[in-house]
């Protein structure tokens, strides 16, 4: 399947083009602030850290997450150098395609809920002030502005890369429209996954749609204790990037949407699955740094069934790639 991806169609001058170098240097630059910010703070800084903030009780543990997730942004940067530069079309297509989707998956809910918090908090929302009640904040206000103003480009940026890095390399992947797509290309098994992402999305999607209208059932004391425009802005996107990932999943397994190019079931398929899995992971490993509590047993079962369910529809595209690349390999041999 690899191999298969592996080499370009086309020959493009990767790197060449002024705005490429520009959306890189960008890209690079967005990621100096959260850098220097993490850097601080494993070297025992407080800066941001108000007072009683429960960042302050766990240093060994944060210390530890802190130097992941600077890993994690330092990956941004060497992306940006694999989608702009020549040898980046040596890579293998896993070995890239891999670290782009799971960006994607931990950028776009960010991207999307970032924005639309501030506008719900303008509306008179109430404002994620603290973790819980009347605790101490757990950041300053100013942290969350520069870290996620940061993300947002980010996002913006390394999409844009990844994009015309992959219209150059793959673009043949996803011309023409849904109902031109041959019938052996999406099988009984690739239906039958798809029908199964959707069964198993139940669960999570009505939760998460409780949760954002106000319920509490299944929810843990921080977490009810804590709750502030954010919180229902992020539960309804999760229900969100649900529907994405299993209607991009039915698109392209039952080929619905015969007129729609072949593209938007697959952005779908993309974002939905990606966002589906890497947020609930990353919610499912924060207890790990001692700073939230242990969910509740629903919150754990919801978490698991989404990544089930993006798992599910990421492989169906998977699938899809490699099917039709190969084909299209023994047309042209």
């Amino acid at each position: 399947m690899t191999q298969t991806l592996a080499h370009p169609q086309v020959a493009p001058a990767v790197g060449a083009d002024r705005p490429r170098r520009l959306l890189r240097a960008v890209a690079i630059a967005s990621c100096v602030p959260y850098l220097a910010l993490k850097a601080a703070w494993i070297a025992g800084s407080h800066l941001g850290i108000p007072q009683g903030s429960t960042l302050l009780e766990h240093r060994g543990s944060m210390a530890v997450a802190n130097g992941v997730t600077v890993l994690l942004d330092g990956a941004v940067i060497v992306l940006a150098l694999v989608l702009t530069r020549p040898w980046g079309l040596r890579a293998p297509a896993w070995l890239l395609g891999l670290p782009a989707w799971v960006a994607t998956g931990l950028l776009a809910p960010i991207m999307a809920g970032f924005p639309l918090q501030l506008l719900v908090d303008l509306l008179g929302g109430s404002p994620a002030a603290s973790v819980g009640g009347d605790a101490e904040p757990f950041l300053d206000a100013w942290v969350f502005g520069v870290v996620y103003t940061g993300f947002i480009v980010q996002g913006l940026t390394l999409g844009a890369l990844f994009v015309l890095y992959a219209r150059d390399r793959w673009g043949g992947l996803w011309e023409g429209r849904v109902w031109e797509l041959p019938v052996g290309l999406i099988g009984p098994a690739q239906r039958a996954v798809a029908a199964a992402a959707a069964v198993c999305a139940l669960l999570p999607l009505l939760t998460h749609l409780l949760w954002a209208c106000g319920g509490t059932a299944g929810l843990d004391e921080r977490h009810v204790t804590g709750r502030s425009s954010g919180f229902y802005v992020m539960e309804a996107l999760s229900a969100v990037f649900l529907a994405l990932a299993v209607t991009g999943g039915l698109l392209l397994a039952f080929r619905r949407g015969r007129a729609l190019p072949v593209m938007v079931p697959l952005a779908l398929v993309w974002v939905g699955s990606a966002a589906t899995v890497c947020w609930a992971g990353w919610l499912s490993l924060a207890p790990l740094t001692d700073v939230a509590d242990d969910p509740a047993p629903l919150m754990n079962l919801t978490y698991a069934g989404q990544m089930i369910v993006g798992i599910l529809v990421a492989c169906l595209g998977v699938h899809f790639l490699a099917e039709r690349s190969a084909s299209r390999k023994s047309r042209t041999a």
